[in-house]
């Protein structure tokens, strides 16, 4: 199983680049959101796409993924402290929900796949397996330093 970022759901009901690979990733071998991951697409259609609500949580439903992961308060405390560590406004916007799915991954031992250079940035860091998607644009995020 795949833990998917909202990023990564957004671009495959848009049909951005990372469309097809999150496809696969879907179809393939099973993928996964949080719970909170879940807000985070169904907000980001609602408020931002202006999909009406019942569509919005159709669209979602009908992914195909795996039930969705709850965040204990284990999860939830390590991914404070990982926000904590690494939240810069500028130089590394990522959210709290972005941290929930990184921790998650690493509980479970699953990568994460995004195309979000900030949370790619910080799972590289803290050794979270990841799966790189393109981006909106279709470019490919690398480690920094390029290790």
């Amino acid at each position: 199983m795949t833990i998917l970022d909202s990023y990564a759901v957004l671009a495959f009901l848009k049909g951005e680049a990372a469309a097809s690979e999150v496809e696969d990733l879907i179809v393939g071998g099973g993928a996964a959101m949080t719970v909170l991951g879940v807000a985070e697409v169904l907000d980001h259609l609602i408020r931002i796409s202006g999909v009406d609500e019942e569509n919005a949580s159709l669209d979602i439903a009908q992914l195909g993924l795996d039930t969705a992961i709850d965040v204990d308060e284990a999860i939830a405390a390590a991914a404070g402290r990982l926000r904590a560590r690494w939240y810069h406004r500028t130089s590394c916007p990522v959210s709290l929900a972005d941290c929930v799915t990184a921790e998650a991954a690493r509980s479970l031992r699953r990568p994460l796949a995004t195309s979000d250079p900030p949370l790619l940035d910080v799972c590289h860091h803290e050794n979270v397996a990841i799966a790189v998607l393109p981006g909106s644009d279709g470019s490919l995020w690398s480690a920094p330093g390029g290790s």
